[in-house]
């Protein structure tokens, strides 16, 4: 038989959840697309992503809201009373840090209100953002602590005397850190930049507290703590604004000086007026008396610093150097010995052969 004193008991909180689950799906699929529309006619966009960063929070709030209401119906004893209330102001504190959390991303919309605002670095927008979310789930954690009537400031205290232990203990977790501040401060590179140290070469990806991370030019992951970054020789290829070419190219030493002059002189002008070329530094001489040829050196910088670019540019004064060689019919050298033989009888030659 069905118990209709304690249905109609139960009747209300059952109620009351529904409600608060259903007004929780429909604030997420009907009204906060709505409220969005609206705020997005404003002319800015930081209201629509904030609304959305703190949706997924609302919709539990509303839902525990409901559980929490209805449990409230319930002929509670006052400890338990008491109970359900610390819960459900955990709970909100949980929620209230989880939507400032997702506010406080590098990526969010926030940090690009203050990066433009504030003129700050790309770099120190990772480390502000993760200094912030850790203070807010620190805060979370003292208010939920303090809820629960813990004794906070015995446990701050209590790191005070384990501070000595710890730095000892994350002596080269802190090196990173203070890296980390260094590469900040002085800005040898920044994100997106290719650079060169020891034997890693590549593009920085990430700058965190610990480390920094490259990605190199056959794709691999290479990540560099950040105490080794501060403490070696970084070269930054992003910030040339030019490339250099320097080679020698090598010529027969029977071709006749004549030759060599005229090859000279219209390489130079070639250069001079190669649209790709930088014009403040271009030098053309011959300049070693090599074992197997004349070295003639070709120095000179492309105006782009793009590796495909400086490719292409450099493939094609490469292959006007050949044209003009061609047409003065200089031949490039290659290494060779020429071996002298005095004139030997036939007959002494037999007899070595013979021996």
């Amino acid at each position: 038989m069905i118990d209709y004193p304690v249905l109609q008991w139960a009747a209300l909180p059952m109620a009351i959840f529904i409600i608060f689950w259903l007004f929780s799906i429909l604030f997420t699929q009907y009204i906060l697309p709505i409220i969005v529309k609206l705020t997005s006619q404003n002319g800015t966009d930081i209201d629509e992503k904030i609304l959305l960063a703190f949706a997924r929070p609302i919709r539990v709030l509303i839902f525990i809201l409901g559980i929490y209401l209805a449990l409230r119906c319930l002929p509670l004893s006052s400890s338990q009373d008491v109970f359900l209330s610390h819960c459900f102001r955990s709970v909100l504190i949980i929620i209230i840090a989880w939507g400032v959390y997702a506010l406080s991303g590098s990526d969010s919309v926030l940090s690009d209100e203050f990066k433009e605002k504030l003129k700050l670095d790309s770099i120190l927008i990772p480390f502000f953002s993760k200094i912030i979310r850790f203070l807010i789930w620190a805060m979370a954690i003292v208010l939920i602590a303090q809820e629960w009537n813990y004794n906070v400031s015995g446990f701050i205290a209590g790191l005070g005397l384990g501070g000595l232990a710890f730095a000892l203990a994350a002596k080269d977790a802190l090196a990173n850190i203070f890296g980390g501040i260094v590469i900040i401060m002085e800005k040898p590179f920044t994100i997106g930049d290719w650079v060169q140290i020891l034997d890693v070469e590549g593009i920085v990806e990430e700058i965190s507290f610990r480390s920094t991370r490259f990605r190199t030019f056959d794709q691999s992951v290479v990540t560099v703590p950040n105490s080794t970054l501060a403490s070696q020789a970084i070269t930054n290829c992003s910030r040339r604004g030019k490339r250099r070419v320097n080679f020698y190219l090598g010529i027969e030493y029977g071709t006749s000086h004549e030759k060599i002059e005229k090859c000279i002189q219209e390489i130079r002008d070639m250069l001079h007026k190669h649209p790709d070329i930088h014009m403040e530094t271009i030098l053309v001489y011959l300049e070693n008396f090599s074992e197997s040829s004349l070295d003639i050196l070709i120095y000179y910088f492309t105006n782009t610093t793009v590796w495909k670019e400086y490719l292409s540019a450099k493939e094609d004064i490469n292959i006007r150097i050949l044209a003009i060689l061609e047409n003065e019919n200089v031949s490039l050298a290659f290494p060779s010995r020429t071996i002298y033989i005095d004139n030997i009888s036939a007959d002494k030659i037999a007899n070595n052969s013979a021996s």
